[in-house]
């Protein structure tokens, strides 16, 4: 699904370079290479505040735990998406709430978010799903309606860009009360292990979050806060800073690529991606098709047997999860996600595909069509 190894060969002497230079400074935590790597973050980001943390999850939990939310606060997120975002308002004492998405870019449906608000509701977390960013104007209208907080989920949409209803350009993340990141090694933005980052432009907020990430210290030994260990290491900051200069290409590459999937994949019965806004509102973390036929696990057998990874994102929807299964949920209330965790199911995309391999698995994905 993904080509680290080719992406390494390609940036592999700086990369060396930066993991020996920590390596002989002995800094391994909150490491030169760790501060580096956050003041370049926050000025791609055009954000005050980056606070590196351990992992993608780490980096939400921290978002909810500077809220100071009650035990059973409810949090609206969407129903379709990795589990994550909800995982972290459940082990918090809070209340889930998990709403249908748009047909069209599976993400959260903002007509959902409000129906779904009560006088409970305390935070909205969109995730930017598959690299494209959610309806945040209508969002974030509805919270400030509502005195509601926003936490972005941006794990798979770093880079990605939203133009507001003033014209102004902003990158995902950086939109709503605190936004958050993965660099998982498939992330657009990986490291070689596990990392995260928490952005925010709110003084007051990022020094709360960079507290609780550090034990609820601020000062060693002294413990503010009830906190937790969540750090960034040196050596994942040193790889993430080379590669951070190069995530507009390989966001772009991306893009390209997807156009030519577009292009080659042709089938009635596929619908294929749509960017819904302008071009750099996708970064195309995932390339995911559906398939209406009903052959959707047919279609994933057959390219796993011709040597094509294959990935289905997401096959069990959230609300039907035995963790998260609620009486008061509704099937009818989850109409668009219960259809596509049939239907969807997503080809390799990375930033090494070549047009070559990208006609191999279309032909494949088009050969199976005229058999089904």
């Amino acid at each position: 699904m993904v080509d680290l190894k080719s992406q390494y060969s390609d940036i592999k002497s700086e990369i060396d370079n930066a993991v020996i230079d920590v390596i002989e400074s002995g800094q391994y935590i909150n490491g030169p290479a760790v501060q580096n790597f956050t003041s370049n973050l926050a000025q791609y980001l055009s954000v005050n505040h980056v606070i590196p943390c351990a992992n993608g999850t780490d980096a939400l939990q921290v978002a909810l735990m500077a809220l100071d939310l009650k035990q059973g606060d409810e949090v609206i997120t969407t129903d379709f998406t990795f589990a994550s975002s909800v995982e972290v308002i459940a082990l918090l004492g809070l209340k889930p709430v998990l709403v249908d998405v748009e047909m069209d870019t599976f993400n959260i449906d903002v007509d959902k978010i409000s129906s779904a608000i009560t006088s409970n509701t305390k935070a909205i977390i969109p995730v930017h799903l598959f690299g494209q960013t959610a309806e945040m104007d209508k969002i974030m209208k509805l919270a400030e309606e509502n005195n509601l907080y926003v936490i972005e989920d941006n794990a798979q949409a770093i880079g990605s860009v939203y133009t507001n209803s003033n014209n102004e350009e902003i990158k995902a993340g950086t939109i709503g009360h605190i936004g958050t990141t993965s660099f998982f090694p498939s992330k657009n933005l990986g490291c070689y292990g596990d990392g995260g980052a928490i952005f925010t432009n709110d003084d007051h907020l990022a020094q709360k979050m960079r507290g609780l990430v550090n034990h609820g210290m601020y000062k060693r030994y002294y413990h503010d806060l009830v906190g937790i260990n969540s750090r960034l290491d040196s050596v994942q900051a040193a790889i993430l800073n080379i590669k951070l200069k190069n995530l507009d290409k390989y966001n772009q590459s991306r893009r390209n690529s997807a156009m030519i999937y577009n292009k080659l994949i042709n089938s009635s019965e596929i619908i294929k991606p749509i960017i819904k806004y302008n071009e750099n509102s996708h970064v195309f973390h995932q390339y995911t098709l559906r398939l209406t036929n009903g052959k959707r696990d047919e279609m994933v057998k057959f390219l796993n047997e011709n040597d094509v990874p294959c990935g289905v994102y997401y096959p069990i929807p959230l609300h039907s999860q035995n963790a998260y299964k609620r009486d008061e949920y509704k099937e009818s209330d989850f109409e668009i996600t219960n259809q596509i965790s049939n239907e969807v199911f997503s080809l390799p995309m990375h930033s090494e595909l070549d047009e070559e391999q990208q006609k191999y698995i279309a032909d494949l994905v088009n050969q199976f069509m005229l058999k089904s």
